[in-house]
């Protein structure tokens, strides 16, 4: 690919959020807080040879060897629990979510507010169905790693 051409044109080909996110499979999935979408996505691509599936100047599906991550702008996590912590934190990396498909977020939630004194570690946001097709918690680590234990959301049922 040509240096000018290694992203797709910004906004083309954007796909179906909950679609999408109902399609994620078990495993361990990133979400990278960035200051410039483009800029990372154009990195990443370059660096790590990965395929820019989608971008815009607030997110972006990037993948390589198998896996499969996304970007999101510091502006559209402006209402995130994790926006004030990665603002404030030396290091863009502790921004990063660890997310765990296929862990029910409701019995992980419940196990980290249960041994919450043996071991350690906080429910920063409680279980709760998105509007991108799935169902997470937000649970920081004692040593402060934010894992999302993630599962599709129900189908919305139909009347009948």
């Amino acid at each position: 690919m040509a240096q000018d051409d290694i992203l797709p044109p910004e906004g083309e080909g954007r796909p179906d959020a909950d679609a999408f996110g109902r399609a994620l499979g078990p495993g361990i999935g990133l979400n990278l807080l960035v200051g410039d979408v483009e800029a990372a996505a154009r990195f990443q691509a370059r660096v790590l040879d990965a395929v820019v599936d989608y971008w815009d100047r607030d997110f972006a599906i990037l993948r390589a060897q198998g896996a499969v991550w996304m970007l999101h702008s510091d502006r559209s996590y402006r209402d995130h629990p994790l926006s004030g912590i990665a603002t404030a934190a030396e290091g863009r990396g502790a921004g990063a979510e660890l997310r765990l498909y296929g862990r029910d977020p409701d019995a992980a939630e419940a196990v980290a507010r249960a041994l919450a004194d043996e071991l350690g570690g906080v429910v920063l946001a409680g279980s709760a169905d998105k509007p991108h097709g799935v169902r997470e918690a937000y649970i920081l680590d004692p040593e402060g790693y934010c894992w999302v234990p993630t599962i599709p959301k129900a189908a919305p049922k139909t009347g009948g």
